[in-house]
């Protein structure tokens, strides 16, 4: 059994934040190892930056290992920027308030740099190898010498015959099963053999890391599948060094920067194992998440028994091993929970119902029928009780009024209403509130406009755009193409004929022809290079098209496009949204595509500017002048990062609105899609979601995102399209609330609409003072980062 307070004490660093969060450091007994929480992502960066500094103060000379991907952005942005003020006034004043010894400023050209993982194979000159971002952000950014780092480039392998693996495994397919059988061809010989190059090549690394006295800085993120390094759930807490295939979770993740999950499927990975982290004792061993996505992982991570289930437990008995996580990623971490109600003389009503509710889906219980011995069981619900004002027969009457009058908000009309419905991403919309839409655009007495704000061109693959190229230009050699030239259909302010193309592919949905279907996208794709290429006729557009195809060719999946393939994947993406609300009469005018600035395909994504992109939302706002402003409401920055920054753009462009219209009314609902859910008490309107509902939904997405279909970028929680994850979020929710409100009262309803829900969509409705409240935080941080 573990020894009890292995742990070093927090340092000056983690003291400070500690006494901030005004929390513990670790609750005993269920939580295995240290955690620092703080409020928001950028803070998790702060934190995350001085502490490493930190350490460096004391190891200048010392072995580290940091972490690539999205999650380490403020961790990058706020290290450089106080490396690069060290000397400013306010940041000394800062650094010594935080314990920071001033008077040395951390040195990391001295460091030696461990890589802690790479896909295999792949080109180290690729920018989405994780030799490249350790080359651009951490020898090039920080100045870490490369002359001292240890890099997994697979080109430095020896292989075979002098080979270059792009030789020895065509398509780059690594059959792994060659360890243990015989080849039977000359090429299966010479693949065995490049495996066995590849796998003392990892003997050699970890060799050399443990000669170094092993790694005494660790930095990593945690996976939707608990992984840290590569080191996915299963793993052998005395793994090595090693070459290793990864499970779907990893490859979902990764499919982003890959460039789709046909190619991350593929990729095997070279990882550091759990005993090269936990290899020197004394290691100063970090996990860092962020987000309510990331919270159960992480209550698992902490909280159970060290197993392989849980990869990150092979830390707690690191004895300076920490957790540095968001409130976010906390939210099942039961004892900081219940320790969090203590400090306050009253909890909230809505906390309490929140917890009770919880209670009640975890134990299958209708909230009525819980009784006061249940909730003693369970520390969160009964501190939450004991704080309550409220009796336990008045709180669980309150929970289902309140619960009745969401789902009536959720059925009642709305008329006279000007919606702008907003959204980072092209599908978000219906992904998100489709089944409310539905209703709402029944009527002609609202008003419906749809903006969205990024091109959205990461998530169309090179595969696809060839296709469509392809399809454009064998429709380019018919009767009916030649006919529609010769009127100036395709000419780019033919604003009628664009519609035209809506109405033709639809038809070819109405009368299930995917001739009529290919004929709209490609009028389309046409129209849109001819707005693309501004000089050239129709009659070359034809050789514009075979350069693209070209250009394609010479791409690998997931490299960063150029302007011009940005601008064509992102109309791709605009031509599916505008087939959505085809679907609806919503005429192409009301469909905006804003392509804010800040939207790049950089794997940091910029911050808002004024000018750039908030300046349009505010442009459109005033031309229609709305009643409800719907957008997607991520407050703590985790998961797609558009998400927020976008609503940091919609939130200024509301209060500039509201600065020169004080007596124009206007809301906010904000919705939530496949990355994250609502909490039963965050929402305040229902909507139930019927099986014509869900067939809708689904039957949209199957024929308007075509790019989508086949979930080129899943999520780690379904592997399909996210219209299937999204209804099976709206079934969860559902079942969640037929157990807390009991069957009966969905069955034996005499709403038509409650008794044929079989889903339901969560909707916070805000007025904008509470809206403000929620979006400030986070620009506050991330305003005095910047």
């Amino acid at each position: 059994m573990m020894k009890k307070n292995i742990f070093n004490p927090p340092t000056p660093v983690e003291s400070y934040f500690l006494n901030r969060s005004k929390l513990d450091f670790q609750y005993d007994p269920d939580e295995k190892i240290p955690v620092l929480q703080v409020n928001n992502f950028p803070l998790l960066g702060q934190l995350t930056a001085l502490r490493f500094l930190e350490w460096v103060q004391s190891n200048p000379e010392g072995v580290v290992s940091l972490p690539t991907g999205k999650t380490p952005e403020y961790f990058i942005r706020y290290a450089e920027h106080y490396l690069s003020t060290w000397e400013d006034k306010k940041t000394s004043a800062f650094l010594e308030e935080v314990g920071l010894n001033q008077s040395v400023k951390p040195n990391l050209k001295d460091l030696q740099f461990v890589q802690i993982d790479e896909f295999f194979p792949i080109s180290p000159t690729q920018h989405n190898s994780f030799f490249d971002y350790v080359m651009k952000y951490y020898i090039n950014g920080f100045g870490i010498s490369a002359e001292r780092a240890q890099l997994i480039d697979a080109s430095k392998i020896v292989f075979p015959e002098n080979k270059s693996f792009e030789e020895i495994f065509p398509g780059l397919d690594v059959d792994l099963s060659l360890r243990f059988r015989q080849p039977q061809t000359g090429r299966g010989r010479l693949q065995k053999q490049a495996i066995e190059c590849v796998d003392e090549f990892c003997t050699d690394y970890e060799r050399k890391i443990r000669d170094k006295g092993g790694i005494g800085f660790f930095l990593g993120g945690i996976g939707p599948d608990g992984h840290i390094a590569f080191n996915v759930r299963g793993s052998d807490f005395y793994s090595t060094t090693r070459l290793t295939p990864t499970n779907f979770e990893t490859q979902a993740a990764a499919a982003g920067d890959l460039g789709g999950i046909e190619v991350s499927q593929k990729r095997l990975v070279i990882t550091i194992g759990l005993n090269t982290i936990t290899y020197n004792p004394d290691a100063t061993c970090l996990i860092f998440a962020a987000g309510e996505a990331k919270a159960k992982i992480v209550a698992a991570s902490v909280q159970e028994k060290a197993n392989n289930l849980y990869p990150a437990s092979a830390l707690h008995e690191m004895v300076n091993a920490r957790f540095y996580i968001t409130s976010g990623a906390a939210a099942f971490l039961d004892r900081r929970q219940a320790h969090e109600m203590e400090e306050v003389s009253e909890v909230s009503e809505n906390l309490v119902d929140q917890h009770l509710i919880t209670l009640s889906m975890r134990s299958r219980t209708p909230v009525q029928e819980i009784d006061e011995n249940q909730i003693a069981e369970k520390l969160v619900p009964a501190t939450a009780l004991k704080k309550s004002k409220a009796d336990l027969p008045q709180i669980k009457q309150r929970i289902i009024d309140d619960l009745k009058l969401k789902l009536n908000k959720g059925l009642a009309p709305l008329e006279n209403e000007v919606f702008f419905h907003t959204a980072p991403h092209h599908d978000d919309i219906m992904l998100g509130y489709l089944a409310h839409i539905v209703h709402l655009v029944r009527t002609p007495l609202n008003d419906h406009h749809f903006a969205y704000m990024t091109s959205g061109f990461n998530a169309v693959t090179n595969e696809f755009v060839r296709d469509q190229i392809v399809n454009a230009m064998t429709y380019m050699e018919t009767e009916q193409y030649a006919r529609l030239a010769d009127e100036g259909y395709f000419e780019a302010d033919n604003e009628a004929a664009a519609q035209r193309d809506i109405y033709t592919y639809l038809d070819g949905v109405a009368h299930h022809s995917p001739t009529l279907r290919a004929n709209g996208s490609s009028r389309r794709l046409i129209r849109n290079l001819l707005i693309l290429y501004p000089e050239v006729k129709l009659d070359m557009i034809s050789i514009k098209m075979l350069e693209l195809i070209e250009y394609l060719q010479t791409r690998y999946p997931g490299q960063k496009d150029e302007p011009l393939m940005q601008n064509l994947k992102g109309r791709i993406r605009e031509w599916e949204a505008d087939l959505v609300w085809g679907h609806y009469g919503t005429p192409i005018k009301n469909v905006h595509h804003l392509r804010l600035g800040f939207y790049k395909g950089d794997i940091f994504t910029e911050d808002p500017t004024m000018d750039r992109d908030v300046q349009p939302i505010l442009e459109y706002m005033e031309k229609i002048r709305p009643t409800v402003v719907t957008l997607a409401l991520d407050p703590e920055a985790s998961g797609p990062d558009t998400h927020y920054k976008v609503m940091q753009a919609i939130a200024e462009a509301i209060r500039l609105y509201k600065q020169r219209h004080p007596e124009a009314p206007l809301r906010v609902w904000g919705y939530r899609n496949v990355w994250f859910k609502f909490q039963p008490t965050d929402a305040n309107i229902f909507i139930p979601v019927s099986l014509n509902s869900m067939a809708i939904m689904n039957e949209t997405f199957k024929y308007c995102f075509q790019s989508q279909v086949d979930a080129p970028f899943p999520s780690h929680e379904y592997n399909g399209p996210f219209s299937g994850l999204a209804q099976k979020i709206q079934v969860q929710q559902h079942q969640d609330m037929k157990r807390v409100m009991g069957r009966d009262f969905w069955y034996e309803n005499s709403h038509p609409r409650v008794r044929a829900a079989h889903g339901l969509v969560y909707i916070k409705e805000m007025e904008l003072d509470e809206f403000y409240t929620r979006a400030r935080e986070l620009q506050k941080v991330t305003e005095s980062q910047a």
